[in-house]
């Protein structure tokens, strides 16, 4: 999620609890391989071990179509820190798909196996390697085959949003695919898409039968959701000092405009006030809202999207 889920939204999402490990944003491998500088910053948290400040674990995600520079890349990658590399075969957008990046490379099966093979190859054995997938360009089917490839490949896991490229965001998510992907291929299967509430989890649990799940878009629409399916897959949740305790059986759980403002203060802090100018930030916290607003329907969104600034956001929130 490019421009989205950067190292502060890692930090703070991360710092409430139920994640075990994040994702960064893909990293695009164009003309040359990745260099140690260029990785570390895009992901600063390579400073560190490759975890967030809480200690959640940041997979770092390598975007391209050439073999031999996403392996060269994964090598520097590695060098950083990263305990674990993702493959991204599954961005929609079309800058990327035309530059021979993302969901394009699902139209050559082959492609697949033959990157993460590459990758796979020339890494230490103990670094898993990890491939995301869409169900494929135009087709649903094409998932099948790329899954096998990216198996043969040598991924450790995959994890697959369940749409093709051409259907994008749009719902619904066809997770029954996930579900006959899981029957087929002997490595685990990551389920993804269109996870807003702890229903939707549970739904999507029901239908694919799947043991690891990934959210996106739905952790920033809620950012509890994170813990309440924690909850659900047994996983133990430590209660988290900086945030009020949620009553046991709300969905929803950060329905009061208070709550979100605590929460976007905390991001502010982490973020830095004068790291990218205040217009910059205000930004970035219209942009998170609008994810609560998609599908919570938050009252308040409405008053705040012409703000310029933070001081400007929060005196509407104070007041609205």
């Amino acid at each position: 999620m490019e421009g989205i889920t950067d190292a502060p939204m890692r930090a703070i999402l991360s710092e409430r609890g139920g994640l075990s490990f994040c994702v960064s944003e893909f990293i695009r491998v164009s003309q040359n391989p990745l260099s140690v500088k260029t990785i570390k910053q895009y992901v600063p948290e390579a400073a560190t071990g490759c975890v967030t400040p809480s200690g959640t674990p940041v997979q770092i995600q390598l975007l391209g179509g050439d073999p031999e520079r996403l392996a060269e890349s994964a090598q520097s990658a590695v060098l950083c820190g990263a305990q674990a590399i993702d493959l991204n075969f599954g961005c929609p957008a079309p800058t990327v798909n035309r530059h021979d990046g993302g969901a394009v490379l699902l139209k050559q099966p082959e492609r697949v196996r033959n990157i993460v093979r590459a990758v796979r190859q020339a890494l230490p054995s103990m670094i898993p390697v990890s491939a995301k997938l869409r169900l494929g360009w135009d087709d649903m089917n094409q998932v099948f085959a790329n899954a096998q490839m990216a198996q043969e490949g040598g991924a450790a896991w995959i994890t697959i949003h369940a749409r093709t490229r051409m259907q994008g965001y749009i719902p619904p998510a066809h997770w029954s695919f996930i579900g006959q992907v899981i029957k087929e291929v002997d490595i685990p299967v990551v389920a993804n898409g269109e996870i807003w509430t702890l229903d939707d989890f549970k739904r999507c649990q029901e239908v694919t039968r799947a043991n690891s799940f990934m959210i996106g878009r739905g952790v920033l629409g809620d950012p509890e959701l994170s813990r309440a399916i924690a909850r659900e897959l047994g996983i133990p949740v430590e209660p988290n000092s900086l945030w009020r305790h949620v009553p046991k059986g709300r969905e929803n759980y950060l329905e009061a405009k208070d709550d979100w403002i605590r929460l976007l203060r905390r991001f502010c802090e982490i973020s830095g006030p004068d790291s990218n100018g205040s217009a910059y930030n205000a930004s970035r916290l219209k942009q998170w809202l609008r994810y609560a607003h998609l599908k919570h329907q938050v009252p308040w969104f409405e008053q705040i999207k012409k703000a310029k600034t933070t001081t400007e956001v929060f005196s509407l929130l104070e007041t609205c």
